[in-house]
């Protein structure tokens, strides 16, 4: 396999071109289009997360209410991101991306104009389907024309959009909450923009070749993981608000979501195309990689998607300081990720950044745990520096290893089943961690009020609006989300733990120096060979 090296690329740039006939500067230019959807999708979530307390209050919303607005974006990207990985094994990725970022245009323009947390919810709904298109698929697209060898440093560059994403997200939120004339709708209006341009950037600048082949899609078998996992969260989140744990309500949950996952077991395990192809778990790497790709989202979202609304409710800052109060772990988070991006593409070496990641995070989550409502800044911000470097070190790198590791024709499906595990971890953290905080904060204001607000505690209380209420009561509730917020990270904290025991026992390997197009065309030819008669 020859390709011709022109004056722009060099060597690398040379075979990272022959990947699809793209050079390095072609390369960069779609990967433009790829930064700002991913941009878009991180916009998405961050710029809402110190909104939240102000949007559940306007739209007279429960501590259930809020957990959901968070669950249900992150339940519709985990449930679709298999979907998006297998189609793109079958169908243009770019049409798939720029489809993706239509439908997320579509959820951000529903959001801003609800008028109830219900539509709210379902507006989430549809842009986590789109986000979970731009998870699978930008990870697939830059594995296919950039080599493992080379994305450390390429993922470098991600992982500064990552950053500027997620610090400028909170900071967007707050300003636009707390400028009366513009106001919380207006944080999602303004990623549309961003899609659009990611829709014309990518039309214009990614050229990839598509291979026509026949499509199979298995519908009953996402149908079933969608509704196994839907039901478990279901479960999870309202255990202990609206029934018991140890209750019919508990028992039919749960038998159902045990019962739909395992028939999406035994359907996955007999179609051609399945959704997760479960041969993929014999690959040692996939399988742990996976693991701790799920543990990771259980420790990080379900831990950190509660820390806007401690810096609100429980610490008494307005929307745009808790923006700023952010930004410690997310500077962490992008000084490791750069840096490790680096270091592995000259070094070859990766193993060790993961290890260190999982040390790291299980740290950072042990040391929020610690907090509550009288902490300073300085203290959190060091804590909140020490998750972050341990985040930025495990998320990116363990996708690396695992499409190190695996066929080019299953680069979709190891991408999209990790993404889909870390996210499906982020979906039962957030639930399960909230219903914790809800459960943790009634008893709290019970024990603060001598029992007067016990019949209003619980998941179901109204968020509070720290504004309208008289400085004892304040004291009081102020104390009560510091004393639950501390508790999440306690409990996720064993999950990071566990992240970094899978991550021990994974077994390095030397990173690939062909990008995905060339490996597949390779295996494609050898393949096509083997089963060509001979005479």
């Amino acid at each position: 396999m020859t390709a011709a090296v022109t004056p722009e690329t060099g060597p690398a740039g040379a075979t990272e071109g022959a990947a699809s006939g793209m050079t390095r500067r072609q390369i960069l230019q779609a990967m433009s289009g790829l930064m700002a959807g991913m941009f878009v999708a991180i916009l998405a979530s961050t710029v809402v997360a110190n909104a939240l307390p102000r949007i559940i209050a306007d739209l007279h919303g429960t501590q259930s209410s809020y957990t959901w607005v968070v669950t249900s974006e992150l339940l519709a990207m985990t449930a679709t991101v298999p979907i998006w990985g297998k189609l793109s094994d079958l169908y243009d990725k770019k049409l798939l991306i720029q489809l993706s970022l239509s439908m997320f245009v579509v959820g951000s323009l529903v959001a801003g104009f609800s008028h109830s947390v219900g539509l709210l919810i379902v507006s989430r709904v549809v842009q986590g389907i789109g986000a979970g298109g731009l998870t699978a698929l930008a990870q697939v697209v830059m594995a296919a024309i950039i080599p493992p060898r080379e994305l450390g440093r390429y993922s470098g560059i991600f992982g500064a959009v990552f950053a500027v994403g997620t610090v400028a997200g909170p900071l967007i939120g707050g300003v636009l909450v707390d400028t009366s004339w513009l106001g919380w709708r207006w944080c999602f209006f303004i990623g549309v923009p961003f899609a659009l341009l990611a829709i014309v950037l990518l039309q214009l600048t990614l050229k990839l070749p598509t291979i026509r082949r026949e499509v199979k899609i298995d519908y009953v078998g996402a149908v079933l993981i969608m509704s196994g996992v839907s039901a478990l969260l279901l479960w999870v989140t309202l255990a202990g608000n609206r029934f018991d744990w140890a209750s019919w309500q508990t028992a039919a949950l749960v038998t159902a979501g045990v019962v739909l996952l395992g028939t999406a077991v035994w359907v996955e395990s007999r179609v051609s195309e399945p959704i997760i192809p479960l041969d993929i778990f014999r690959n040692r790497t996939v399988a742990l990689t996976t693991v701790a790709s799920l543990l990771v989202g259980v420790a990080m979202f379900g831990g950190t998607v509660f820390l806007s609304q401690y810096f609100q409710i429980s610490l008494g800052k307005s929307p745009t300081i808790a923006g700023l109060m952010s930004l410690p772990m997310i500077l962490g988070l992008m000084v490791s990720t750069t840096v490790a991006g680096q270091i592995i593409s000259a070094r070859g070496k990766w193993k060790g950044f993961l290890i260190a990641g999982g040390i790291i995070m299980t740290a950072g989550m042990g040391l929020l745990s610690t907090i509550g409502a009288d902490s300073s800044f300085g203290l959190l911000s060091v804590y909140m520096v020490v998750l972050g470097v341990g985040v930025g070190m495990l998320m990116q790198n363990l996708v690396l290893a695992a499409q190190n590791d695996v066929p080019a024709s299953e680069l979709g499906a190891a991408t999209s089943v990790l993404s889909f595990f870390r996210s499906l971890g982020g979906a039962i953290g957030t639930s399960a961690l909230g219903a914790v905080l809800g459960h943790r904060v009634a008893q709290e204001l019970e024990k603060g009020f001598g029992g007067a607000a016990g019949g209003s505690g619980g998941g179901e209380s109204t968020v509070p609006d720290l504004s309208t209420l008289p400085a004892p009561a304040r004291e009081i509730v102020e104390n009560a989300y510091g004393v639950a917020t501390a508790d999440v990270f306690l409990i996720g904290a064993p999950f990071a733990f566990l992240a970094l025991i899978a991550v021990l026992f994974i077994k390095e390997k030397p990173l690939r120096t062909q990008s995905g197009m060339e490996r597949l065309a390779e295996e494609t030819a050898a393949a096509q060979s083997a089963a060509a008669p001979t005479h």
